[in-house]
């Protein structure tokens, strides 16, 4: 699929410090890793990633001397020519420097009265058709009662109206609402998103678990940090995970360890958990990471690192053993606050207390299932934590809202 060159404009980009400046970092990070090719410009700042361009003019900040200067003389004095003077120079510059870009997305400078003749320059690109110009909107002077009487006047009412060349879109549906009142068209709402890659600091290879299984994707991941051994229990988790499936319920069960190949019992244990896997439907969705294989062919290789980060973007952990000397993956869920769903064994019941949710092995699957189900919806932790993952993970936001405006806009 053909992916537009994208622009990103701001008055100003990381190291300085802003919650747009945050967004505008993130969108580029975004826009490069699903191969667009990406341009940032701004006014001030720094070179934050040697991923793509960054391009600086100081009549593009929100700071400048010469802008402000100009606002001094419009607001105070009506007298606009300077204004429109330097609005034809930013104008020049952007012709130029995004001469191969097909859509432009311009954060607040089209909404706020920051940099007035950056606003009016971005108005005019729009209107001359060469690049797809979309209004990011993460606020407005006009949805506050004490905004200042100049801006109903010429030419500043500019940021109050909407402009038939220009697509809006809003961070929030609060904010889409507002800006539809406003500007009496249409502003499609795109929230504004995380990035647990990021977030997290993944190593490489976590990375690759991440996107290759779509973890981001999932309704619940649960993390069985066991080796394949019986007494391990590791089918009953199995047939929990198929009958959340029954259920509607996309889970993702992560076993950490593998068999002992030195262990007749231990390969055959293997093998019928592949088969009762495969014979419940299940076999995509129950992921033994020993047999792993990415793209390219490379096998997972379980480390310390790589189970910390499967336990931080796990929902729960998984325990359903018959027998255990003691249970350490209680204590390292409990470091991480993650929820802990066990057997109803002594050790377990001991380290676990009133803070885990038991069953007991009689319990049937279907019955696990449901109490697990009710568990973490009764947890508010779990729920955000598992809100965010579905709605707020920016690779989520990028396919589902970002890629079917630009298809639209840029075909």
């Amino acid at each position: 699929m053909r992916k537009p060159p994208v622009a990103l404009l701001h008055y100003s980009v990381p190291p300085v410090i802003g919650g747009v400046e945050e967004v505008l970092r993130q969108h580029a990070e975004l826009f490069h890793r699903h191969h667009h090719q990406v341009i940032v410009v701004a006014g001030e700042g720094g070179e934050f990633s040697k991923k793509y361009e960054i391009v600086f003019h100081p009549l593009l900040s929100s700071r400048s001397r010469a802008v402000l200067r100009a606002h001094r003389l419009s607001t105070e004095e009506g007298e606009h020519s300077r204004i429109y003077e330097l609005s034809r120079k930013i104008h020049r510059f952007l012709r130029r420097v995004l001469s191969e870009t097909e859509v432009l997305i311009a954060h607040n400078v089209v909404s706020m009265p920051f940099n007035l003749p950056l606003t009016l320059a971005v108005i005019k690109l729009a209107e001359e058709g060469k690049v797809k110009v979309v209004s990011w909107g993460h606020d407005s002077p006009y949805f506050y009662p004490d905004y200042p009487s100049y801006l109903e006047r010429e030419p500043w009412n500019v940021l109050k109206k909407a402009h038939p060349s220009i697509f809006y879109v809003a961070v929030t549906e609060v904010r889409a609402q507002q800006f539809r009142k406003l500007y009496g068209t249409e502003v499609v709402p795109i929230t504004n998103g995380v990035d647990p890659i990021g977030f997290f600091e993944f190593s490489p290879i976590t990375v690759r678990i991440f996107k290759e299984l779509q973890l981001s994707r999932a309704d619940l991941i649960a993390i069985i940090p066991f080796r394949m051994v019986r007494r391990k229990n590791i089918e009953l988790a199995i047939k929990v995970l198929a009958e959340l499936k029954k259920r509607g319920i996309r889970g993702k069960f992560l076993l950490t360890g593998k068999y002992d190949p030195h262990s007749p019992d231990s390969r055959k244990y293997h093998r019928e958990l592949l088969l009762l896997a495969r014979k419940l439907g299940v076999q995509r969705e129950f992921v033994i990471l020993t047999d792993l294989r990415l793209a390219g062919g490379r096998m997972v290789v379980p480390d310390r690192r790589m189970l910390k980060e499967l336990y931080q973007i796990s929902d729960l952990v998984f325990l359903p053993s018959r027998q255990e000397g003691f249970g350490l993956p209680l204590l390292e869920a409990g470091l991480l606050k993650l929820p802990i769903v066990c057997s109803d064994i002594k050790p377990f019941r001991e380290i676990g207390r009133e803070d885990a949710m038991f069953f007991s092995l009689n319990d049937p699957p279907e019955e696990i299932a449901e109490n697990l189900v009710r568990f973490l919806e009764e947890h508010p932790t779990s729920r955000m934590f598992r809100r965010v993952m579905r709605e707020y993970v920016i690779d989520n936001i990028y396919f589902d809202r970002i890629l079917p405006l630009l298809k639209k806009i840029a075909p």
